[in-house]
C-alpha cells in the first residue's frame, strides 16, 4: 500500500484524515509531537481502524528528524496539517505563529525535494480571503486581500511559498485545500476534536458549556451587519474535510505534469453563531447558558464557499449536514467525559 506522511495526523483533522485514508486503501504515517494534540485521541483512532499505527513524536521544524523519518520511508506523498491555528491567540503572538507555521512547511518542502517526494496536500484556509469586500461567497478567483490576523497571514505566506518553489522545482505537484470551518467528529464518538486548555473554535465552546465543563459561551460581538448580528460560517464536517484530502491525494497520482492548484473546501452554505447555537440546542435537547460579548479582534463578518471547483476536480461534495456535525460533536463530548 502507498504511504503518505500526515503532518499534525494526532490533531482534529489530522485523525479524521488518517480514517479516511486507511479507509481508502493508503496507509498514513503520522508525525506529531502533540503539542496541540491530545493521546486520548490517538487510542481512539487505534480502536477505530482496527490497527497500529506508526507514529513519530518529533516537531516538523526540526529539519534533522524530518529528514531521518524520510530516510526510512517511501511516501506516495505528504499532507501536510502542523501548524497553529488559532485567530486570537496568533493576534496575541504573532512570533509563535509565523515561526512554527511557516517554519514547518519550509522544512517540509526540503525534504520532499532531497527525497524526490513530489505530491503535497497543504492545510490552508479561507482566512487567506481575509473580509470579503462584495460577495461573501468566495471562489477560488476571490483576490486575496489583507489577512485579518497572523495566523491567516501565515496561510497566505505559506500558499505563496508552494507557488514559488513549485516554479524553482517543477516536479511539484501541490493541492492547497483552503478549508472554510470544520466542526463535528466521527459518528462512532471514538475520535473528535479535543482542545488543549481553553476551546478556541466555537463548537467544542458549545459543547463544553452544554456538558458543564465551561460555565458560559460568549458569542463575540452583536452588531455584525448580518441577518441576526453574529458572524457567518461555512461549518463543514471534519469527515466531509477528511475525504477532500483524499481525494486531493488521489487526484495528484492522476496528474502526468505538474501542478499547483487551489480549491475551497466548504459546504456553499454560510450559518450565524446564532442560528447554530439554537440548531445545536433543538438537535440535543441541550439548553446553552451563553451571553453576548464584545467582538473579538480578527474575526471576519461573513464568508462562504463556492465549491463548484472541488466538484469539478475533485469530484468531491459535502455530504453530512451541520446537523449531523453537531450531532457527532455532542456524542463525542459526552465520550470523552464518561471516563
Amino acid at each position: 500500500m502507498k504511504s503518505i506522511l500526515v503532518t499534525g495526523g494526532a490533531g482534529f483533522i489530522g485523525s479524521h484524515t488518517v480514517v479516511s485514508l486507511i479507509n481508502s486503501g493508503y496507509t498514513p504515517i503520522i508525525v506529531d509531537d502533540f503539542r496541540n494534540a491530545n493521546k486520548t485521541v490517538v487510542q481512539g483512532l487505534k480502536k477505530l481502524v482496527e490497527q497500529d499505527l506508526l507514529i513519530y513524536q518529533v516537531d516538523v521544524c526540526d529539519k534533522s528528524k524530518m529528514n531521518e523519518i524520510f530516510e526510512k520511508h517511501v511516501f506516495e506523498g505528504v499532507i501536510h496539517f502542523a501548524a497553529y491555528k488559532a485567530v486570537g491567540e496568533s493576534v496575541d503572538f504573532p512570533l509563535k505563529y509565523y515561526h512554527n507555521n511557516l517554519n514547518s512547511l519550509m522544512v517540509v518542502l526540503e525534504c520532499m525535494k532531497k527525497h524526490a517526494v513530489d505530491k503535497l496536500v497543504f492545510s490552508s484556509s479561507c482566512t487567506v480571503y481575509g473580509e470579503p469586500k462584495d460577495l461573501k461567497e468566495v471562489d477560488e478567483q476571490t483576490p486575496k486581500v489583507q489577512a485579518n490576523s497572523p495566523y491567516g497571514n501565515t496561510k497566505c505566506i505559506s500558499e505563496e511559498i508552494i507557488q514559488d518553489y513549485h516554479a524553482a522545482w517543477p516536479m511539484l505537484k501541490a493541492v492547497n485545500l483552503r478549508y472554510f470551518n470544520p466542526v463535528g467528529a466521527h459518528s462512532s464518538a471514538l475520535i473528535g476534536e479535543y482542545p488543549i486548555g481553553k476551546p478556541n473554535n466555537l463548537l467544542p465552546y458549545v459543547t463544553q458549556t452544554a456538558i458543564g465543563k465551561l460555565e458560559e459561551l460568549t458569542v463575540f460581538g452583536n452588531d455584525y451587519p448580518t441577518k441576526d448580528g453574529t458572524c457567518i460560517r461555512d461549518y463543514i464536517h471534519v469527515m466531509d474535510l477528511a475525504n477532500a484530502h483524499v481525494k486531493a491525494i488521489s487526484f495528484l497520482e492522476k496528474q502526468e505534469s505538474s501542478c499547483c492548484e487551489v480549491i475551497n473546501v466548504g459546504t456553499g452554505k454560510g450559518t450565524s453563531v446564532l442560528e447554530l447555537i439554537t440548531l445545536f440546542e433543538s438537535k440535543t435537547g441541550q439548553k446553552l447558558n451563553w451571553s453576548f460579548g464584545p467582538r473579538r479582534s480578527g474575526d471576519v463578518t461573513e464568508i462562504y464557499a463556492n465549491v463548484s471547483k472541488a466538484k469539478k476536480i475533485l469530484s468531491w461534495e459535502a455530504s453530512y449536514s451541520i446537523a449531523d456535525a453537531l450531532i457527532h460533536a455532542w456524542e463525542w463530548e459526552k465520550k470523552i467525559n464518561s471516563k
